[in-house]
Parts: structure tokens; C-alpha cells; sequence
């Protein structure tokens, strides 16, 4: 306990040593890349073969995640319901409350039933009836068998009168979750009442606040994790994203990032920074908000960063900038995505695994501030303080 203390007590000294991280980092790298060029320790940039082969193969990554979401907005079934004769239908489960209607001439008499926990009804002349799975049709039909033990031509119909058996956990940005802009992050769970897609628990929910991020919506479904663009359902009409919700299903619509969508431009330009993916959606229109490179700038050897985790090695991918701008090869002309770091080199740079394991400190400040911190600082920091 009074480690923690002196830990807590020595943490601003960690902070101040955090910014003169900051302010050394950025001369580091660049110095890393001009003794690069002076021995060529491994693969040279222009002769990476990283690029395509590894574009290829996160684009199939991608188009593979896609097409499991894609298998499930084509579901026939679920827990929720089934198609019976084209016709999805809910399926009855523990909880639920009917309302069963017998029919006798003209005369009608109507009688509520809860399903107990084990999935079973008692009705009339019938005990303990499993009934959890079944459809209502598919429940009328087996009543209506049973009661005709008893009574002579019975005619039967089943309504849902209260759905409480399938349910949904909705998180984030949506409308019936945020009464206030300083409200709390809350949950709240959806009662399903049949086939339901995402966008139609998303109505349920109010709708997703103006701070939604809903180019990552979450789907967490029996252990997996799926990412969905909703505007590429909302704005391109895509249906095959708007998956078919299940019961137990997790949806989290996360608030956007404080500065929205970025690309970070460093290097040999006039104005290192960060900048808004909007206004930089391709190498092009990220260098020009940069305000251009800087004269000592090795153009054709610029690279982008992406795809960066900790503990994992990024896509590192090279564009000539100098036969973009010269020769008009927009072939060169990459366009970004959130979190792309571009990078405009002083000296060409020689071995690209060593300039990999020095941006990576770099990446994980810009990138995952808090395992920065965690990584380079505190446990050093700590080990520090612990041999004083």
C-alpha cells in the first residue's frame, strides 16, 4: 500500500518524462533514417516485396470478415424465429405470455398462459406441453391435435401477448441510452419479438446519437466479434450488412474519436501533424495539407504505415511521390485510411525491419497512448524507483 502511494505520489515526474519523449522522438527518427542509408542491413525499400503480397492478403482478411457478416443477414432461423412456409415466425421460449383463444360456434373464450422456466404450458384438458421452439402456427396445430382427444372439431389460435424469453445487450451512442450530452456510458436490453435486423434494434434504440461512430458499429455474438459500416447500409444501400440480430447478441455503437477519423503526416514536410481523414483521403491531399515536403525530403521513398497494433508488425507500404508529382502516376497516389501514418523520409531509407523497430515507439504514443505510457515508462519508472 505504500508502494502504491510513492508510485502515485512520483507520477507527474513520469508524465514531464513522457513529453521530453515527445520532444526527442521526432529528430530520433529522423536521424535513424539517414544512418540507414549509410549501411543496408536488410531488405531495401524499393525492393520490398512486403506491399503487394501483404495487400493481397489483408484485402482477402477483409473480404472474408465481410462475407461472415454477409451469412448473417441471410439467416432462414435462430434462436428468435423461424420460416415457416416463407413466413418468419417467432419462436416461443420460457417466460413468454400467450393468450390461447378457443373457438365454440360463435362464443370465444380466451385464456393467458405464461410459460414456465422449463419451456412448458398447461392448458384445458393438457399438462406440462413442451412448447419452447415452437411457433405459434406450430403450436396451434399441436394444441389443437391434443384438444381433440377431449372436444370434437376445436378450433384454437395463439397469440404472443408479452415477448420476454430473447433479448439483446445495446451499448453506446443510441438515442434511448443518452438523455443528456453528459450522460454516463449505459446499457439497456431490447426484448425481441421476432426477425430483427440491426437496423431495425437500432430504430428500437431511438436511433444512434449525432457523437455515434457508425462506421465501427460492434456485433459480439457467441464469442466473435464483428465490425459494421453502417453508413455503407444507410448511404450505399448495402443490405448484406444489415445482419439478423440473435438472442444474447451484444451491439455497441461507440462515440466517436475525439478528433474523428486522422492521418498523421511527419517527416520532411512543412507542417508535421494530424489531420482529419475528410480532408485527407488520399497520399495527395495529405501532403498538400501538410504544406508540402521540405527540400532535404527523399520524395520518392515515402512510406505509409498501417494496420499498426502493439506486439504486431504494421503494413508498410512505399509510394514515389517524385513520379506522382513529375510524371502524373497516380498509381502512387494511395488513398488512406483512420490512423495512417505517412511518413516523407530526409535520406532514402536502407533497412526497413530496423526502421520498423524504431517508429514503433512513435506508433504506439500516436496510436495506443495508454500502452505507450504502460510499455516505455511506467514499469521502468517503477523498476527505478524499486532499486533506489
Amino acid at each position: 500500500m505504500q508502494k502504491d502511494r510513492e508510485d502515485r505520489k512520483n507520477f507527474p515526474i513520469l508524465s514531464i518524462r513522457i513529453l521530453l519523449y515527445i520532444i526527442y522522438l521526432f529528430p530520433a527518427l529522423i536521424i535513424q533514417s539517414c544512418y540507414s542509408s549509410v549501411a543496408v542491413k536488410g531488405t531495401p525499400v524499393e525492393e520490398l516485396a512486403l506491399t503487394r503480397d501483404e495487400v493481397t492478403t489483408r484485402k482477402a482478411d477483409r473480404e472474408a470478415e465481410k462475407e461472415a457478416v454477409y451469412v448473417l443477414s441471410r439467416l432462414k432461423e435462430n434462436k428468435v424465429f423461424v420460416e415457416i412456409a416463407g413466413i418468419p415466425e417467432y419462436r416461443i421460449g420460457p417466460l413468454d405470455v400467450l393468450e390461447i383463444s378457443s373457438h365454440v360456434g360463435n362464443k370465444v373464450t380466451a385464456t393467458t398462459v405464461t410459460v414456465d422456466n422449463r419451456g412448458r404450458i398447461s392448458y384445458s384438458f393438457i399438462d406440462d406441453l413442451e412448447v419452447a421452439g415452437l411457433a405459434p402456427s406450430q403450436l396451434d396445430g399441436m394444441l389443437t391435435k391434443e384438444i381433440a382427444n377431449y372436444i370434437k372439431n376445436p378450433r384454437i389460435d395463439i397469440l404472443v401477448k408479452e415477448f420476454k424469453s430473447k433479448s439483446v445487450l445495446i451499448l453506446g451512442e443510441l438515442a434511448s441510452l443518452r438523455t443528456t450530452h453528459i450522460s454516463q456510458a449505459r446499457s439497456g436490453k431490447i426484448y425481441l419479438k421476432g426477425k430483427t435486423t440491426l437496423m431495425d434494434l437500432i430504430a428500437l434504440a431511438g436511433g444512434y446519437t449525432v457523437d455515434a461512430d457508425i462506421k465501427n458499429v460492434k456485433l459480439m455474438k457467441r464469442g466473435k466479434t464483428y465490425r459494421i459500416n453502417l453508413y455503407d447500409i444507410i448511404e450505399k444501400g448495402d443490405e448484406r450488412l444489415n445482419v439478423i440480430v440473435d438472442d444474447g447478441d451484444v451491439i455497441d455503437v461507440p462515440e466517436l474519436p475525439e478528433y474523428g477519423e486522422r492521418v498523421y503526416v511527419m517527416g520532411e514536410v512543412n507542417s508535421q501533424g494530424v489531420y482529419s481523414l475528410k480532408d485527407a483521403q488520399d497520399l495527395l491531399a495529405a501532403i498538400a495539407l501538410a504544406g508540402s515536403f521540405t527540400s532535404l525530403a527523399k520524395e520518392e521513398n515515402t512510406l505509409i504505415v498501417r494496420a499498426y497494433e502493439p506486439g504486431k508488425s504494421p503494413l508498410v507500404m512505399m509510394a514515389d511521390l517524385k513520379a506522382l508529382l513529375r510524371k502524373a502516376d497516380l498509381r502512387q497516389n494511395i488513398p488512406l485510411e483512420d490512423g495512417d501514418l505517412v511518413y516523407v523520409p530526409r535520406m532514402r531509407i536502407g533497412d526497413i525491419n530496423e526502421w520498423i523497430a524504431n517508429t514503433k515507439p512513435l506508433l504506439d504514443l500516436l496510436l495506443y497512448p495508454a500502452e505507450f505510457e504502460e510499455k516505455y515508462f511506467l514499469r521502468r519508472f517503477l523498476h527505478f524507483d524499486r532499486r533506489k
